[in-house]
């Protein structure tokens, strides 16, 4: 059985190969995607703040910025293609889910905004 935000084996087979940090890819190699992927998914889904994320799931920062790299460089956007399969029975994610501040949509900040905490 499932946990509720957990994503089956099939659903996680079509996604796992568009997640960065897989051995052999250049960079550090993730510890683990799928874990990552259900915390993000569970923020959005639960609609908690970052800072309450389950330890499970690893330190809340490090999943942000993280979820940050990813929206930026269109990992989600790939994601959310890959899971657009009307045979699929699991609830889908759509593209708005995956756009949290316009940073993340565009991979820019928008004209004189600056970046917190730097």
């Amino acid at each position: 059985m499932l946990k509720r935000h957990a994503f089956s084996d099939e659903l996680w087979k079509r996604i796992e190969p568009l997640c960065p940090g897989r051995a052999g890819d250049p960079g550090r190699t993730a510890a683990d995607n799928r874990l990552f992927v259900e915390g993000v998914i569970f923020v959005l889904k639960t609609g908690i703040s970052w800072a309450d994320l389950p330890e499970r799931f690893g330190l809340h920062n490090s999943v942000w910025r993280r979820y940050d790299r990813w929206c930026v460089n269109g990992i989600w956007q790939k994601i959310v293609q890959a899971l657009q399969d009307p045979e699929l029975d699991e609830v889908q994610i759509d593209s708005t889910t995956v756009k949290a501040h316009p940073v993340a949509a565009t991979g820019r900040r928008q004209a004189g905004e600056k970046r917190r905490g730097r």
